[in-house]
């Protein structure tokens, strides 16, 4: 499993089992606060306009979307966020960016270098992995709802660029401006998906096995779980009998 996907299968259902929508939440204000800096109206500002999908789909009251566009736009207070792009190694050798929005850099840097060097990996300096991804649109469907040949005629025809097996879902892979677009026509067919975001796609894999595999798990576990932490990405390749070893 990739992970790139595979992560974003963990997370979903973690989520589902911690239901730590209050950190959710947190994490999709922020987003939005961020992407209204570029304007507060999400017909001419395509990042803001995503974010809303997401908060949306994660069931916030529009109240908190609204108060969230405000301050990130400079009409309430409260909207000074800064947006930060952590490069690194995990444990054997796996890339890793870490994407955060904090009020304090000094310490969410400090913080987030300290749980790379506990956890067997090492924060890198800026552009060191970042040309190891690429910046996709990135929607996963579980393989059980939807059959391969139904799903591509109607994420091709949206303007998706691939669909791809992980093992366990259908990854659709579009650039990020037909994200809109080819989660709509998902969702319009009636097909559930697991995660839908625009993230860093890593271009190759590095396989992990045993301590290494669990290690890089852990690090991304404890990344995702830090409070100004918005995504984790990863080009790391896991073995499905692997996992389950490790479940």
């Amino acid at each position: 499993m990739s992970g790139h996907s595979k992560w974003a299968t963990i997370k979903h259902k973690k989520a589902a089992l911690d239901a730590k929508r209050g950190k959710q939440f947190t994490r999709l204000i922020k987003e939005i606060m961020i992407a209204a800096r570029s304007g507060g109206d999400p017909d001419t500002n395509p990042r803001l306009r995503t974010a809303i999908v997401a908060a949306k789909a994660a069931s916030m009251p529009s109240d908190n979307i609204k108060r969230a566009i405000l301050r990130g736009s400079g009409e309430l207070e409260g909207g000074q966020i800064d947006e930060i792009m952590f490069e690194g190694y995990g444990p054997g050798g796996a890339a890793v960016m870490v994407e955060v929005a904090t009020d304090n850099r000094n310490r969410t840097v400090s913080e987030v270098r300290h749980l790379f060097s506990k956890h067997g990996g090492n924060l890198g300096e800026h552009g060191s992995v970042a040309w190891m991804f690429e910046r996709k649109s990135q929607i996963l469907v579980e393989q059980d709802k939807a059959k391969e040949d139904d799903l591509m005629n109607i994420v091709l025809e949206a303007g998706a660029e691939d669909l791809r097996n992980d093992g366990a879902n259908w990854e659709v892979i579009s650039a990020p401006e037909q994200h809109e677009t080819v989660l709509r026509a998902i969702e319009q067919a009636g097909i559930p998906t697991v995660s839908a975001q625009i993230g860093m796609i890593p271009k190759n894999l590095v396989r992990l096995e045993g301590k290494n595999a669990q290690g890089m798990l852990k690090l991304a576990e404890v990344l995702e779980e830090h409070d100004d932490v918005q995504n984790v990405f990863s080009n790391f390749d896991i073995d499905e009998k692997e996992m389950e070893a490790m479940a």
